[in-house]
């Protein structure tokens, strides 16, 4: 799923194209793509507005309209492009919602395994409201994640995947943060010391920032909006490289489920908690 890179890369991609622009009309083939309002209301609705910002709250792209906001949500196999009215694209064939605009162009939703969601709204805190705060932002204190993870028991995997904890934060750029922080990702939040806090919210950070310097990790369905590949696979330290060795101490990668999802780390660089 792509996470909080990938999604500002396709954000920053759509901004040129998007903004501006009017919806003159809107088509879907899937339903269940359209999670609120019901799709007729929703057509009625998004024609004729027009789009005044593309941003992103954790993992949720938000185009920002006149009156109300078009937010996407990519799940596992989702991408959102512009192209040409009467051009094709190899990613066509998933096409299951489409605006046109009035340039005579398209803003298309392809989501070939179907999870992706789209939804218009005028009350963003009321379908956001639940997520915690941008790990790129000053809302992203330490006070507030130390007190975040205090007495839990659950492993600090598990912790960072939690939306309501940090937004944006997926399997990778955990597994990522973790291994620069040191910390073995099955450890109890709770058990962190005040500096291993402070570390791994720093490598929080760090992660992320190199995930979008290197436009997102293309590993399944994940591409820009002009249909490139990302980059960040080819820097990633532990992700996707189980057994390869450490690149810090030579040590095979080892990978276990944690929270129910693949995870990577070094067992030398990361040791267990005694």
């Amino acid at each position: 799923m792509p996470e909080l890179p990938e999604v500002e890369t396709v954000v920053r991609g759509l901004r040129g194209p998007l903004i501006g622009r009017r919806i003159t009309n809107m088509w879907h083939d899937w339903a269940r793509t359209i999670h609120s309002p019901g799709a007729a209301e929703f057509a009625a609705r998004i024609a004729g507005q027009s789009i005044t910002a593309v941003d992103r709250r954790g993992k949720y792209i938000l185009i920002k309209l006149e009156h109300d906001a078009l937010v996407v949500h990519l799940k596992m196999s989702g991408r959102l492009y512009v192209a040409d009215a009467e051009s094709t694209n190899e990613a066509d064939r998933w096409v299951h919602v489409r605006f046109d605009l009035d340039n005579g162009q398209q803003l298309r939703f392809s989501d070939m395994r179907k999870f992706g969601r789209v939804y218009l709204t005028n009350d963003l805190a009321n379908l956001l409201g639940h997520l915690g705060p941008e790990p790129l932002s000053v809302d992203f204190t330490l006070a507030g994640f130390r007190a975040g993870m205090h007495g839990r028991k659950r492993a600090i995997k598990a912790q960072l995947l939690d939306q309501e904890f940090v937004a944006g934060v997926g399997n990778i750029y955990a597994d990522e943060a973790l291994f620069r922080a040191g910390i073995h990702p099955a450890a109890a939040a709770g058990t962190l010391s005040d500096e291993e806090s402070a570390r791994l919210r720093g490598t929080i950070r760090d992660a992320l920032q190199s995930g979008i310097e290197h436009e997102g990790a293309s590993i399944n369905w994940y591409r820009k909006p002009d249909g490139q590949k990302g980059e960040s696979q080819n820097h990633f330290t532990v992700y996707g490289r189980t057994g390869l060795p450490c690149l810090q101490c030579g040590t095979a990668i080892s990978k276990i489920r944690v929270a129910q999802r693949g995870t990577h780390f070094c067992p030398l660089c990361q040791p267990a908690r005694t």
